[in-house]
């Protein structure tokens, strides 16, 4: 069976980096990347909210915006849904049966995320398909379905801490080779 590997941390220490610099690397060796990562967005020094973004089509979209209309809140930013499904949600459903595809992404696997019953079937549906996988996992979050991937045999998850950053990102290169 496949590679699944979770990386998780408190906030702000480094994990969508991480993420990104090993689907960079992936790349680099010749091996397409597709999935979704989302990145907080600022306006100065204040984080208004989070972008989302298709890596195999380069489609963005809000996740979460302090200024979005409607849908969940979570703190003080509402979850943009139709985005996360047409975007984020899409991009993980159409990464898993392109044979083109060799890596699946989902960045993250949080409260805003969990938001959408669209989006924790396709989570689901990657965890338990035969492709590598690597993502993030919120620090805190509780769900079923965290519950359910953390107690998968095939899933790794690993803690980035201000400790091991600089050196994990080769530990997880590794292991999606050997995948």
């Amino acid at each position: 069976m496949a590679r699944k590997i979770l990386l998780t941390g408190r906030p702000g220490v480094g994990k969508t980096t991480i993420l990104i610099e090993t689907i960079r690397e992936l790349e680099g060796r010749g091996l397409k990347v597709g999935g979704m990562i989302s990145r907080e967005v600022r306006d100065g020094s204040v984080r208004i909210g989070f972008e989302i973004s298709d890596l195999a089509s380069g489609q963005k979209g809000w996740l979460a915006h302090v200024e979005q209309p409607e849908g969940p809140q979570i703190g003080k930013y509402r979850v943009n849904l139709k985005d996360l499904v047409e975007i984020g949600v899409n991009a993980i459903n159409r990464a898993a049966p392109d044979s083109t595809i060799s890596v699946i992404a989902i960045d993250e696997i949080g409260p805003m995320e969990l938001c959408s019953e669209d989006f924790k079937t396709a989570v689901e549906k990657a965890v338990e398909g035969e492709k590598p996988l690597i993502g993030t996992i919120h620090y805190k979050a509780r769900s079923t379905l965290i519950d359910r991937i953390r107690s998968r045999s095939d899933v790794k998850i690993i803690e980035i801490t201000h400790d091991n950053r600089s050196y994990v990102k080769r530990t997880v290169l590794n292991e999606l080779l050997q995948a």
